[in-house]
This record gives C-alpha cells, sequence and structure tokens, in this order.
C-alpha cells in the first residue's frame, strides 16, 4: 500500500520518499513455508492469533476457499449475500468463530446442518450440530448496510462508499465488514466472486472475470481468484467505470490478461494504463516472473487517502503517478504473493516495494538506491524514521509508519552493501520463487540471505529491524 495525499492518514509513498506514512506488517515466528516454486495448501499459512489484532482469525482451522454471493443495491448501499466458507480444522472443533463486523446473520449450515450461532463483538461464533474435524464447509447468509471501518491511525477501510457505488478495501482487517472470513493474513485460499448489480454499473474484483449475464435490469459478474489470496487483499468494487481489456508477455512467454477499470471522471490516460506493462516488465526482471494469472488496476473516487495492493487489481484513489504503480505492482511479488504471517513482518512487503521504487528511480535518472538510503541516514536520532523499528511498534497506529517503509528499504540497501549486488539480486528472485503464494516470516529471509551469501546476517537484520534507534552501522 502507499499513502496518497491526506497527511492526516497513509501518507503517500512517492519515489523521493516524500511524507511516508504507510501500511501494513507482521511479527516473526509462523510456520516456515516450504522451499518449493509453489506452495501447497498446508504450508502456506499458519493461522493463529495475530500479535497486533488479537481478536482477528482463529487458528483452529484453514480456509481452503471462499464462494462469495453479493446482490448489491448501489442506490440503498444495501447488501444481501450468501459466503460458503471451505475449510479444514487442525483439530477436532465443537464451535469456531468467523470474523464479521456489522450486517444480520439469517442462518448458518455446516456440512448442510442448521448451526447455532452468536454475535461477540466482530466475532461470529458458530456452533455446529456436530464437532468439526478436517474439511468441511460453512454457509452465512447475511444482509443489511455495510459499514466503513475507522482504523486506529484515522484512515478508513471496509466497504468504502463512492459517487456511484462502493469499494471494498480490507488493509488490515477491512474485509470483516463485508466478508465472513478467518480475517488474519496467515491464513490464505482461492476465491470466487459472484455478484449481482444493476446493469448500469460495472463490477471488478480479483483474479479472471469468468462470466457475465443479464437478467432483466441486472447483471451477475464472476470473478475468479485461482492463486491464494489473503482476506486484507480482497476487494470488490461497483461502479460506473471504463472498462479497457488487454495482454501482456511475461518473460516466460505466457500471455498475461489485462483488466482496468477506471472512473470516467479520473484522469487516467491510455498511456497511464499502457505504463502498467512497463513496470511489470522492468520487475519481472528484478524479481522473476509475475506470480498470478491476471493483472490490472481499479481507479476510484473512493477518499480514503492511500492506494492498496489489492491482489492482481491494484487500487488507485483519484489517479495514478508512476512511483505508486511501481509500488503497488511490487507488491503483487512482496505482500501478495509472499504475505505476511503476522502483521509486525510488514516491513517484508513495505521494506520491498519502497525498494523497488528506488530501483525504477535509479533506472530512470533518478537517485540510485545508495543515495536514497545516505539523505535517510543523515536524519538525526530524533527523527520519527528510527522510532520505533521496523518490527518493534506495539500500537496498531503505527503499522504504515514511516520506518515500515523507508527503514524497511534500508535494510534492503545494507543488505546488498554487505553481500554485493550479484549476491544481493540472488537472493531476491530466490525469496520471491521458494516462497510463491505462500507465508512468509523475517526469519526465513534471514537464513535464504545467509545461504546465498555464505555470510553470518543476523546481527545486520537484528539492528536494521528490531533495535530502536539510529543503527550505529552498517
Amino acid at each position: 500500500m502507499s499513502p496518497w495525499s491526506s497527511p492526516s492518514s497513509r501518507p503517500l509513498v512517492t519515489s523521493t520518499l516524500t511524507g511516508l506514512a504507510l501500511l501494513a506488517g507482521l511479527t516473526a515466528g509462523g510456520a516456515a513455508a516450504a522451499p518449493a516454486s509453489a506452495a501447497t495448501p498446508s504450508d502456506r499459512s499458519a493461522p493463529r492469533h495475530d500479535t497486533l489484532f488479537p481478536t482477528q482469525g482463529n487458528a483452529g482451522y484453514q480456509v481452503r476457499h471462499y464462494d462469495v454471493a453479493l446482490d448489491y443495491d448501489p442506490v440503498l448501499n444495501h447488501l444481501d449475500a450468501t459466503t460458503t466458507v471451505r475449510a479444514t480444522a487442525r483439530r477436532t472443533l465443537a464451535s469456531f468463530h468467523l470474523d464479521l463486523e456489522g450486517l444480520g446473520v439469517s442462518a448458518v449450515t455446516v456440512d448442510g446442518e442448521p448451526a447455532t450461532f452468536t454475535r461477540r463483538g466482530t466475532e461470529l461464533v458458530v456452533t455446529p450440530a456436530s464437532p468439526v474435524d478436517g474439511r468441511f464447509r460453512a454457509v452465512v447468509a447475511y444482509a443489511g448496510t455495510p459499514q466503513e471501518h475507522t482504523d486506529t491511525d484515522g484512515s478508513t477501510e471496509g466497504w468504502v462508499r463512492t459517487a456511484d457505488g462502493a469499494i471494498a478495501l480490507g488493509e488490515p482487517v477491512g474485509a470483516m465488514t463485508w466478508l465472513p472470513s478467518n480475517n488474519t493474513p496467515g491464513d490464505k485460499a482461492t476465491y470466487a466472486f459472484h455478484v449481482r448489480a444493476p446493469s448500469t454499473v460495472q463490477v471488478v474484483a480479483n483474479g479472471d472475470l469468468v462470466d457475465r449475464v443479464v437478467d432483466g435490469t441486472d447483471t451477475t459478474w464472476e470473478w475468479r481468484a485461482t492463486d491464494p489470496m489473503a482476506t486484507y487483499l480482497a476487494t470488490v468494487a461497483i461502479g460506473k467505470f471504463d472498462v479497457e481489456e488487454d495482454t501482456t508477455t511475461s518473460i516466460t512467454g505466457r500471455t498475461i490478461p489485462i483488466w482496468s477499470f477506471t472512473d470516467p471522471t479520473t484522469p487516467v490516460t491510455p498511456e497511464t494504463r499502457a505504463g502498467l506493462k512497463d513496470v511489470l516488465r522492468f520487475e519481472e526482471k528484478r524479481f522473476g516472473a509475475y506470480p498470478f494469472t491476471s493483472t490490472g488496476m481499479v481507479v476510484d473516487n473512493a477518499r480514503v487517502g492511500y492506494a492498496l495492493e489489492t491482489q492482481t487489481r491494484p487500487f488507485y484513489p483519484g489517479g495514478v503517478d508512476t512511483g505508486t504503480l511501481v509500488h503497488e505492482m511490487a507488491h503483487q511479488w512482496f505482500g501478495d504473493s509472499l504475505t505476511l504471517v503476522d502483521w509486525h513482518d510488514i516491513w517484508l512487503a513495505e521494506g520491498f516495494a519502497t525498494y523497488a521504487e528506488w530501483l525504477w528511480d535509479a533506472k530512470h535518472g533518478g537517485p540510485t538506491p545508495a543515495e536514497h538510503f545516505a539523505d535517510l541516514y543523515a536524519r538525526p536520532e530524533s527523527d520519527g524514521l528510527w522510532h520505533p523499528s521496523p518490527r518493534g511498534f506495539t500500537d496498531s497506529a503505527d503499522l504504515f509508519g514511516t520506518p515500515v517503509y523507508a527503514r524497511g528499504a534500508m535494510t534492503l540497501q545494507a543488505l546488498r552493501e554487505r553481500v554485493g549486488s550479484r549476491d544481493f539480486f540472488a537472493i531476491v528472485k530466490a525469496w520471491a520463487k521458494a516462497h510463491r503464494h505462500g507465508s512468509v516470516h523475517t526469519q526465513q529471509l534471514v537464513r535464504l540471505s545467509e545461504r546465498i551469501s555464505g555470510r553470518e546476517l543476523s546481527g545486520l537484520f537484528r539492528r536494521w529491524l528490531d533495535v530502536e534507534g539510529k543503527p550505529a552501522g552498517y
């Protein structure tokens, strides 16, 4: 994610690092992802009580697939919905909970049998007729007026109204305003979206557009995300859009479909949309093959003050500048394909995406990563860059703070200085490939970096990520 313009919310990250104050995080500790090119369902997620949002998520099960059916009236902002959750219990569960804020639940079934349910804050506690063990299927019917959610830093997420509809933005916890789910970043699943809305508007979601079915004055749009995705990366946008379909070619020779949906009132030109191809080629050369089945963008006039790396189709509020495009597309590798287990390791997403901007700057006549680093390192010890450390924050209001983005990127430059550019880029590509579609934590990156470079690096990572204050050296 990158903040857009409002200094009171998540400030826009640009290639010059003006107004840093940003995105999402995670802590070390989670089950290691398998060092294979594609993760399996058992190794890509390790749900647990999140250290920053302990009421979110349920460690007792892992979701395999969400099938989401939404019927939305954009005039009334009313939602009638049914979500089917296919999951695997890690142990026998007499009850379990899904995260859901607001909206009224009318019925829940588990494996076809009616289940009892209660609401406890933002938890929907489900007690099936018989305990679940292994694979099970829960179906939740719900309706009402979905709400926006205000974060502790004052920013807005959740089901966000626009002039002609709405967009769902989920980082860090907003998915629960419209999707009953295991709402923690370590639990990734595939998705199907069936969204019915008036034919006067368009509907976009993650993944691939599978079908559009017209029924009277309404149209049902079907989107499928067949690669695993964390709940905070899921999105649905409903409104009046200019729709562009295109393709691009990956470095592997694969054809990648592009679906872009842009609000016609925004200043987004065909040249801006074409820039996505240039950015994709640039990042594939440095990070490896693009990890998903499709790409594109959603540009909408949602007044939230930040862009967001919604999987396969990043969201931009009101326009797209090059630095933000580079940042959000880099997240498709780092944050989306490789997703945090716990929010305290958010630097693994934001530090890499910020460093991608530095690489782009250097390639296009701007400052080099070393120069970006030097400018930041010149800041005094009292500067907010050094407090708290990128993994040491305890207040969720610091989740999108400057240390996560800027000091996270500085950690990568310090690593590059230590191991040399050749080993550094070998580490970056190996990191993206080894944990593709998986869940990651910092210690895995430390081990990989040590293995490729042959150097002891735990002290470097600890100084830059865990110790508050300005590191004495690198």
